[in-house]
């Protein structure tokens, strides 16, 4: 018996070493060396640098020469929210890779959408986490039609290829990836190597057949899909589950989509009937208040290709400590750094001596610049101790220097403020070109202007 060798590759990029290290010589990544095993090695090529005499040419095509066909025989999930963050619904041929914390919702979410696509189109949800039992309990908990779901309880990928190939399914669910292995590999189900194999042979399946297929993930304890890095890259679109914690919303935001737009965001709430979708997340995002609180400001952000609106929140309180605190809850904190300073700069607000506190109400992450203005404002807000107006809303990019900077799409956010019920706008002063909007909008073109309107 010949002796087995080992191999350790790295489950961020892939990348294979004879040795173990503490640091992945490739991407710099440390402790992401898996041990394994050693596979057969392909068949070498011509020898001689260059030579490829033997090896058949490929076609060229000039692309002025190849007839771009939309996809639009899409095929629709059943929930509106859903079909948002797809670009319009699933696409024959393509591969979906959804992550998300364990008992967010995964499985509910694609035993909703199987219930719909089977009407018309043939569906199969292969488990490899749950028994038959389980599933079918499910189903009927959500009220759906437990004789219309097809189900397959199968761990072997060969298995499940051969499956699929004799029903030709229209919508596959795999769940999970990291529970499915090869016949061709020896390592355990779940390795870096079975991952990517198994997920290289379902997309060879989906382009081959046409079948819309979506892999279920597991997320690492940083929230981070677990696997290989390179698994991102094979698929079509990634699609990641997220919640605040107790909260019985639910977001789903689309980090790669190649048939739509990217960073697009779903708003579900989940009840005893399954998932809901949301078709107004801004009145979620907003307190309800009666009355104005002090540090509260709203915001007009934007993911995606939807403009949303968000409670901005801060509290500023004297510190007893020699070196304040900053908590950044929803922002990033080096934002929030650079704003306490520009603030001290150039709008003579010095709260170095004090502890700052920023939330972005409802859970949601805000990574776009046009928060700055709404942050500064909560910010002054909260340390005069005076409530701005339940009808202003803000947004904007704070410069180094104190000028306020334009975003983009400025009048579809006003346009949402406006039918949201918002009277008044704090905006860049180069984002009052060309807007007609139903509210007052002033422009800025320094934050110590805003600042003192925010004060009047």
């Amino acid at each position: 018996m010949p002796k087995t060798k080992s191999v350790y590759t790295c489950r961020e990029c892939g990348a294979s070493f004879p040795k173990w290290s503490g640091q992945c010589p490739d991407c710099q990544a440390w402790n992401s060396l898996e041990e394994g095993v050693a596979e057969a090695g392909p068949v070498k090529g011509p020898k001689g640098r260059g030579n490829w005499t033997g090896v058949a040419s490929a076609q060229v095509l000039s692309l002025a020469d190849v007839q771009a066909e939309e996809a639009t025989a899409r095929l629709p999930s059943g929930l509106s929210e859903l079909d948002r963050v797809l670009g319009g619904g699933w696409v024959p041929g393509s591969v979906v890779l959804l992550g998300g914390d364990p008992g967010i919702g995964k499985s509910t979410l694609l035993l909703q959408v199987q219930d719909a696509l089977a009407a018309g189109h043939g569906s199969l949800y292969v488990t490899g986490e749950e028994s038959a039992a389980q599933v079918a309990m499910r189903a009927r908990r959500l009220n759906l039609d437990p004789a219309r779901l097809d189900c397959l309880t199968e761990t072997s990928l060969e298995t499940v290829l051969a499956t699929a190939a004799e029903r030709r399914p229209a919508f596959m669910v795999v769940d999970s990836i990291q529970t499915l292995w090869t016949e061709t590999l020896q390592s355990a189900p779940g390795a870096v190597a079975q991952v990517r194999e198994c997920a290289a042979r379902l997309v060879q399946f989906a382009k081959q057949t046409g079948c819309a297929v979506v892999l279920v993930g597991h997320v690492t304890k940083e929230g981070a899909l677990a696997g290989p890095r390179v698994l991102e890259h094979m698929v079509d679109a990634v699609l990641y589950f997220e919640s605040d914690s107790g909260s019985r919303y639910r977001l789903i935001r689309a980090v790669k989509n190649r048939f739509g737009a990217a960073n697009e965001l779903g708003v579900f709430a989940m009840t005893d009937k399954g998932l809901k979708p949301v078709g107004n997340p801004s009145a979620i995002f907003l307190s309800g208040q009666e009355e104005p609180a002090a540090g509260s400001c709203v915001l007009v952000t934007r993911e995606g290709t939807r403009p949303m609106m968000v409670e901005v929140q801060a509290l500023v309180s004297p510190s007893t400590l020699s070196n304040p605190r900053r908590v950044a809850v929803g922002i990033d904190g080096n934002r929030l750094a650079m704003l306490l300073a520009v603030m001290n700069r150039h709008a003579g607000i010095a709260i170095g001596d004090q502890d700052v506190f920023i939330n972005v109400a409802g859970g949601i992450r805000v990574t776009e610049t046009a928060s700055d203005l709404a942050i500064a404002l909560a910010l002054q807000s909260s340390l005069r101790e005076k409530p701005l107006s339940g009808k202003l809303v803000a947004f904007g990019e704070v410069g180094l220097s104190g000028e306020l900077r334009p975003v983009y799409n400025g009048e579809e956010r006003l346009r949402e403020a406006a039918g949201q019920g918002f009277e008044t706008a704090l905006v860049p002063e180069a984002n009052l070109k060309g807007v007609r909007a139903r509210m007052t909008v002033r422009g800025c073109r320094r934050l110590t202007d805003a600042l003192a309107m925010a004060r009047e």
